[in-house]
């Protein structure tokens, strides 16, 4: 005998069916939208360095503003000597360094002895005071009348200086002409022993240093680079803006991994920083966007003036008491694919937080980094891993089959009720289109500093307010 079903049951199952074809239909849409909002999807093309400069950036309404270019991108070396070639290794590695110098000044042992930078680290590196130069460059005058000088600025730095003529001992190549100050109008060399000599013992740890009443400064950075010469002082000039008497190093004996550049512009906390010493001008108060690739530009700018954007989010500046010179952040959560991640704020605070411009690579502590990896790797399973050719990344992507790539967002909370989404470009370093990496790193110890680093800055206007001791961020900042 046949089995019959109902009319009514017909309809119940008729109804269930569809009330399921509906929840999936939901389902997926709700699905669709989270990965809509949670990930950027962009063309893999748009991650790949340019050789055409788009210079489009302009920073805000305030007293001044320098356009920020990449050391190594087309709008620093156009029409120019072609003195600078985009060597993903190189800068990684020197990346490194930088930071084995930034954590050897706060890192201790058991014993609460500082660590050498070959303790702190795998790779080898130079032991050095300060911390060596960025990517990020800006042009100022220098003398009366001017020249101009590209700079590498720094946060992370306090003096200022340029290579300088005879260059007693040695110079490097530099695009810009050498700075000469015998033709300057306004040079003049600080005297030894004096107050203003003694200000070397603070901004470089190195003694008072004379030679026939001269005041002599000597930095040597982590990656052994180094600069010696006269502590001197000068007008910078600024867009229009003129700063008389400005402290810094007129370079005669200048080694190492500088090609390119004239020198650095130490924009951090200490006493004789652009920051501290155009004070009365500019009110310690300086905001920066770094360009999304190396092919566009961004701007630095000093000084307050009237323009404030609303949707600036302040975090609280800390002070380090270690280095007071850096700038510290209270971050305490990070977010992948728009899900917090399990992570205490303990291990952030242990450790504490810098944030750097000139640090390429942010590092985080062993358990931040292992869950931003972990939820990282699960929301890119569609792509092919890889073996990294450089050392420091370890999760990388072959993007060469792929016209577009879909990747997770990442945001990080500071203190203060402050969320700072990344930008597209500071989620995946791209050495090439077979090599895609996460643009984070590990500590390999707790106790080690977080450093915010420059990739993870692209995009975003960072403001810092040092009189109000807040930091800002502002998404889009570049356009």
């Amino acid at each position: 005998m046949a089995c019959r079903i109902s009319p009514f049951l017909t309809c119940i199952l008729y109804s269930f069916s569809a009330f399921l074809c509906l929840y999936a239909h939901e389902v997926r849409k709700s699905t669709e939208s989270y990965h809509l909002h949670h990930t950027h999807t962009v063309q893999v093309s748009s991650l790949l360095p340019s050789t055409t400069c788009s210079a489009s950036a302009k920073g805000p309404n305030r007293e001044a503003s320098l356009t920020v270019k990449h050391k190594y991108g087309p709008c620093f070396q156009s029409n120019k000597n072609q003195l600078q070639v985009l060597n993903h290794t190189e800068i990684l590695l020197q990346d490194q360094f930088r930071v084995n110098s930034i954590h050897s000044m706060f890192y201790k042992n058991a014993d609460g002895n500082k660590l050498r930078e070959s303790q702190a680290t795998t790779l080898p590196a130079n032991s050095g005071l300060n911390i060596g130069t960025g990517n990020y460059i800006v042009t100022v005058g220098l003398g009366t009348p001017k020249t101009d000088q590209t700079l590498a600025f720094d946060t992370g730095s306090d003096l200022t200086w340029a290579q300088c003529k005879p260059c007693a001992v040695q110079c490097y190549n530099q695009v810009d002409p050498i700075f000469d100050p015998s033709k300057s109008t306004s040079y003049t060399i600080i005297s030894c022993p004096t107050p203003s000599c003694s200000q070397l013992t603070s901004t470089t740890g190195s003694p008072q240093q004379c030679s026939n009443s001269k005041c002599l400064y000597r930095v040597r950075y982590g990656d052994g680079s180094n600069t010696t010469g006269y502590f001197s002082k000068e007008r910078l000039t600024i867009t229009s803006d003129v700063v008389d008497n400005f402290i810094f190093g007129c370079g005669q004996d200048n080694e190492g991994l500088f090609n390119g550049i004239a020198g650095l512009l130490g924009l951090g906390r200490g006493e004789v920083s652009l920051v501290q010493q155009a004070a009365q001008k500019y009110s310690q108060f300086f905001s920066y966007c770094l360009p999304s690739t190396t092919s566009s530009t961004g701007y630095l700018t000093l000084g307050k003036g009237s323009e404030i954007s609303s949707s600036l989010k302040f975090t609280p500046m800390l002070t380090i008491s270690q280095r007071k010179s850096f700038y510290g952040l209270n971050l305490i959560g990070i977010s992948v694919g728009g899900q917090r991640l399990s992570i205490p704020t303990s291990v952030f605070s242990t450790a504490g937080t810098i944030i750097d411009s000139g640090t390429v690579i942010t590092r985080l502590p062993p358990t931040a980094y292992n869950a931003l990896r972990t939820k990282f790797r699960d929301m890119m399973r569609n792509y092919p891993m890889i073996s990294s050719s450089v050392p420091i990344f370890d999760t990388c992507y072959d993007l060469s089959k792929s016209q577009s790539v879909s990747i997770p967002s990442i945001s990080f909370f500071f203190g203060g009720d402050v969320s700072v989404d990344l930008g597209k470009v500071g989620i995946l370093y791209v050495l090439r289109r077979t090599e895609a990496c996460l643009a984070f790193a590990g500590n390999r110890d707790p106790r080690i500093f977080t450093i915010f680093g420059n990739e993870q800055q692209k995009g975003l206007e960072v403001v810092y307010d040092v009189v109000g001791e807040r930091i800002g961020f502002r998404p889009g900042g570049c356009s």
